[in-house]
């Protein structure tokens, strides 16, 4: 059943601390990408041509918003930007030695 006649469901009733803060964040992202899921999922499911540049637009927006959120998480946990900065030259560096194993 929608929520959407109350604007007060997805109101938090205290002050959130910086860690829940952060959870928050991440519970925003994972929405995000759920949601360009979905409106890909749609697009991918109709032959009308608009509603399936309209869906593309809107999943655009979403990533968009990923963008903003995960900067949003870097700001309020650094600890965050250093893991995934670490886990996107892993992956350059597997690149770069075109995916091969490393040799031991």
């Amino acid at each position: 059943m929608a929520l959407l006649g109350n604007p007060f469901v997805g109101n938090i009733t205290k002050q959130m601390s910086p860690g829940e803060l952060v959870q928050a964040i991440r519970v925003d992202i994972a929405g995000e990408l759920e949601a360009i899921i979905g409106y890909e999922a749609h697009a991918m499911s109709t032959n009308d041509e608009h509603a399936k540049k309209i869906l593309s637009h809107i999943a655009d927006e979403e990533r968009q918003h990923v963008g903003e959120l995960q900067q949003l998480l870097y700001i309020l946990s650094p600890n965050d930007m250093v893991l995934t900065e670490k886990g996107k030259q892993e992956v350059i560096k597997q690149q770069q030695q075109n995916f091969q194993p490393a040799m031991q």
